[in-house]
């Protein structure tokens, strides 16, 4: 890292006010004899011009108490009431306004010093470096302060990062508004994509963000950073030995973070610091994107597990089922569905355990596990539910559940639908027409008696839909609102179970804040009985 001299003793643009040619000629040959550079002005109005038009302005100016336009106490406060000239510092200067209220009355009036001419070269030079000494402190900590909070406000926007891609993109507008200057981030993704993102400013002040993804690579778990020179880094950012890469990782077997930057724009301890700390908390970040994934997909091959592996297979329905887990969190859902072909008839079944946890997973494997068996014992519907709402109460008390199930008998074109305060089933009739069974009970989990199943006669070709709520249901909705889209998608549908529910997807478009279980039914015409009683 290349370090500048010490910056308090670094020349100067000084701004020089006087009336007096003379005056103006000794005060500014004695700075530029000490290495700084001057702009002279002859009155305060030439004065004002200069600040408001000199880019980059003057670090200090030097100012004639007498000028003839306004007196140079006028002067200063024009410059300390102007936002952007309120930092430069003034030397009042003077060889008639010398009493102590006179200086005592330049410094109230927003001075940083007040010189009485004739002032020795040793004086002034030594009361420009003074002056400077402190705003350039001022101005360095009023930096810092600054840079800190792009930090801080990186760091925020690093973590709440929903992807690596997303990740990488912060990281490079980050370190670009830092360091005030276009830079490059490196990453590879928890998938294993070297992904690369790189600022802009070539068509005007705001920073344009490329992201591109580099060819994967094998063992990217070891490797380190492809070679620069290969990447489609901006032109700012120079050739290879111009540039400054700062790497950061949180482990050593983990893929590096890297930030790259012109080696100009790294020149003090702070850049190096502020680089290194973006660095590392991006690469803090990305771990947790890691970490977030790999929870992600054990919670997902978990919650799999507890589902059923296949459907039945019976000419009296065809099924179809689409399970789709929250996309916004890692946690175990509670929806389940279950199929099951017994003697009296096909049992479908979907439900929710309510919350988002390990518990509720079990209280979910519990629940459809005893399901399946209470329907191979040929209980009714409303028999299966008093059942399943006795179990919850004495293995999880506390815990409430929302299950509609289904039996579809074999020998009559009966569907008995028992609903413990599930969504109502959704019926369309082979003509198009729609229905929901709105007939409920009470929760499971709350000790509650369940009403008969209510008897529904279905034609052949008819076909159920049994979603549960995140599917339709949207944050600021009414619940009506949403079963009149869903009955409105389910019109159009196809009559096959499979195409149903992948127009049902998108056509409702879940919005990954809640799992989603999907069932459709397509009721087919009865079907003959086999030898002792059982459906061929």
């Amino acid at each position: 890292m290349n370090h500048q001299p010490d910056p308090d003793h670094a020349p100067a643009h000084i701004l020089v006010v006087d009336d007096l040619p003379t005056n103006r000629y000794v005060l500014s040959t004695t700075l530029r004899r000490g290495g700084h550079h001057v702009t002279e002005a002859e009155d305060a109005t030439r004065a004002l011009e200069l600040l408001d038009g000199l880019c980059p302005g003057p670090e200090i100016a030097i100012i004639d108490v007498g000028l003839p336009d306004m007196t140079g106490f006028e002067v200063c406060e024009r410059i300390k009431s102007n936002p952007a000239t309120a930092a430069l510092p003034v030397i009042n200067i003077s060889a008639s306004a010398i009493s102590v209220h006179d200086r005592a009355q330049g410094l109230y009036r927003g001075a940083d010093a007040y010189l009485v001419e004739p002032v020795a070269p040793d004086e002034l030079l030594a009361t420009v470096t003074a002056t400077l000494r402190y705003a350039r402190a001022r101005r360095r900590a009023e930096l810092l302060a600054e840079r800190l909070h792009l930090l801080n406000r990186t760091t925020l926007a690093m973590y709440s990062a929903a992807d690596a891609q997303k990740l990488v993109k912060v990281t490079a507008e980050g370190a670009a508004a830092v360091l005030r200057c276009d830079v490059a981030a490196l990453l590879t993704t928890p998938q294993g994509t070297p992904l690369i993102a790189h600022t802009r400013r070539e068509r005007g002040p705001e920073a344009h963000t490329v992201t591109t993804a580099l060819p994967h690579r094998t063992g990217d778990a070891d490797a380190e950073l492809p070679d620069l020179g290969l990447l489609p880094l901006p032109p700012a950012l120079g050739e290879p030995a111009l540039r400054r890469t700062v790497i950061g990782r949180t482990r050593a077997d983990r893929p590096p973070v890297a930030i790259v930057a012109p080696v100009d724009a790294v020149t003090t301890l702070d850049d190096e610091q502020l680089l290194t700390q973006l660095t590392q908390a991006s690469a803090l970040a990305l771990e947790a994107l890691r970490s977030y994934s790999e929870e992600h997909a054990l919670a997902l091959t978990l919650q799999r597990s507890f589902l059923p592996e296949r459907l039945p297979e019976t000419a009296r329905a065809d099924l179809a089922v689409r399970y789709l887990p929250a996309s916004e969190r890692t946690e175990i859902g509670g929806d389940f569905y279950e199929a099951i072909s017994t003697v009296d008839g096909l049992v479908v079944a979907v439900g929710d355990v309510a919350g988002h946890s390990l518990d509720a997973a079990m209280v979910m494997g519990q629940v459809r596990h005893a399901l399946r068996a209470y329907a191979v014992e040929g209980h009714a519907p409303e028999a299966i539910l008093d059942r399943l709402d006795h179990l919850i109460t004495s293995v999880a008390p506390g815990a409430t559940v929302t299950l509609c199930v289904l039996l579809i008998e074999f020998d009559t074109h009966v569907v008995q639908v028992a609903n413990a305060g599930h969504l109502p089933p959704l019926l369309r009739s082979p003509d198009g027409t729609t229905r929901y069974v709105r007939e409920h009970g009470p929760l499971l989990g709350l000790g509650l008696p369940h009403p008969p199943a209510r008897r529904v006669t279905m034609a052949p070709g008819s076909l159920v839909v049994l979603v549960t709520d995140g599917l339709i249901e949207r944050r600021h909705e009414d619940l009506e609102r949403s079963l009149e889209r869903l009955e409105a998608v389910v019109r159009d549908a196809p009559a096959d179970p499979e195409k149903a529910c992948a127009h049902l997807l998108q056509g409702l478009t879940p919005d990954g804040s809640d799992d989603v279980a999907l069932m459709a039914v397509r009721v087919n015409p009865l079907a003959p009985r086999g030898p002792g009683g059982a459906p061929a």
